[in-house]
């Protein structure tokens, strides 16, 4: 039975089967009701945010129903993979760590459940594509996985951007700076020549993953496709286009193929960012649409800003950043990127001191590790990195404002985040940790420990 197996690792895993899954371990609810995609979906999935996945049945005006969720509740999403919350960023980072040694390159095939269907026109106003925040500047593809190909090269890049839909065939689209995909696009463009493009909607989750590692992990020379064929345990199938000469994924619900055109910018925005802020509306890079193909009976698959957001990318984050500062500070027992710090900004590390000063040596390491981060609280292996009500207690049993706080002024900083001023920002780092060795006085208060299941209780 699916429930008691590893989902990833069943033949031909993919979308519907996670969805199976999750249904089966009580982590999907259905909404019967009607929904509009202009903003009442989202209102109605806000309810459910860091709890269960949800599956909306019934669109107003579409063919489609609409799935969202699954990155916002690290248990569930752990199980697909056969691991708990706390592993699976250590379980994603060893299938980069085997692909980086041994890969196991995804294969082409010529059909697949993605290419079913074969539009006979292109129209994206037939998708349900949902507009999700109250002053989103139109409809957003969110977690779709974006393949190019290197222009000088070959290889492939998975990414996710956002991409807005501006007409039938035509979407707008943001790439951020130091992106393997603006690379691309740029060497295409000095060129004179459009990026060739395939957008995969409805992807497992081993494709998202692979699609979100961080470039310190992937470098440019390398397909990163190939994690998922790890996180699978056999080759990922990629599907032959139609039209333009880059594959989609096989098992994805929909594969939108594309262009993105030289020298061609297009009003895009607002939209809601990973800072819990509005992106603002400017000239953007423009995407003319080529060919859509669907499954039969495909589920369209969408990201909600918030929890959603912040998880997936502090998931993929932590394992890199732990390896990282390990390599240079010994003691390092934990990193969690945080929810509040919208999963790019705040890390919490846990770490045994060794003696006086490592913490600051960790502080640094990780600002050095991930720098899109703002803030670097260090506390000590007595508290849960995960718990925030903890990481507040060590902060105001165990900092002093006027010793244990570290500024960097004018340092680079994440373009969206509102607080970054031509590129720069401050960082500060907290240490939250002790005196080392521990002076008695912050000896934490506990109890015995005891197995529950020993006593009756009604």
């Amino acid at each position: 039975m699916m429930s008691m197996a590893i989902p990833v690792k069943q033949a031909s895993f993919d979308l519907n089967m996670a969805i199976e899954y999750l249904t089966q371990n009580n982590g999907l609810v259905k909404v019967g009701s009607e929904v509009d995609i202009y903003q009442e979906l989202a209102g109605v999935a806000k309810c459910f945010e860091g709890r269960q996945t949800v599956l909306f049945e019934r669109v107003k005006g579409q063919d489609y129903p609409v799935f969202t969720g699954l990155y916002w509740n690290r248990e569930l999403l752990a199980g697909l993979f056969g691991c708990d919350g706390r592993r699976l960023p250590f379980l994603l980072r060893d299938a980069v760590q085997a692909w980086q040694q041994s890969p196991i390159h995804p294969v082409v095939v010529d059909r697949g459940p993605a290419n079913k269907v074969v539009e006979p026109v292109v129209d994206l106003t037939g998708l349900p594509v949902p507009v999700h925040a109250l002053q989103d500047g139109g409809a957003y593809f969110t977690c779709s996985v974006v393949i190019a190909k290197d222009p000088d090269t070959g290889v492939r890049n998975a990414s996710v951007n956002r991409i807005m839909v501006t007409g039938k065939n035509r979407l707008a689209m943001l790439m951020d700076v130091g992106r393997h995909l603006r690379h691309y696009y740029e060497r295409a463009e000095k060129a004179g020549k459009p990026l060739e493009i395939t957008i995969s909607n409805g992807v497992d989750p081993t494709v998202y993953m692979a699609a979100v590692v961080p470039a310190a992990s992937a470098p440019i020379d390398k397909d990163e496709l190939g994690i998922a064929s790890h996180l699978l345990g056999r080759p990922l199938e990629l599907l032959r286009s139609q039209i333009v000469a880059v594959e989609g994924v096989a098992n994805a619900q929909f594969v939108i193929e594309g262009e993105i055109l030289p020298g061609v910018r297009e009003p895009e925005g607002p939209f809601a960012e990973v800072t819990g802020y509005y992106a603002e509306r400017a000239p953007r890079w423009v995407v003319n649409v080529k060919a859509v193909t669907r499954r039969k009976k495909p589920v369209f698959h969408t990201l909600m800003p918030g929890k959603e957001v912040f998880n997936s990318v502090g998931i993929m984050g932590e394992a890199n950043i732990f390896d990282m500062v390990s390599r240079q500070v010994p003691g390092v027992q934990g990193v969690h990127l945080t929810t509040g710090g919208c999963g790019f900004y705040h890390a919490v590390v846990q770490i045994a001191k060794q003696r006086e000063g490592m913490q600051r040596n960790a502080i640094l390491a990780t600002f050095a590790a991930f720098p899109s981060l703002k803030q670097v609280t260090v506390v000590d292996e007595d508290v849960n990195i995960y718990d925030p009500d903890e990481v507040e207690w060590a902060m105001a049993t165990r900092f002093r404002a006027d010793k244990d706080i570290l500024v960097i002024p004018d340092a680079f900083g994440h373009e969206l985040n509102p607080c970054t001023r031509d590129g720069l920002t401050a960082k500060a780092g907290f240490d939250a940790t002790t005196p080392y060795p521990r002076p008695d006085g912050f000896t934490r208060v506990s109890v015995k420990p005891v197995n529950i299941k020993d006593y009756h209780i009604e």
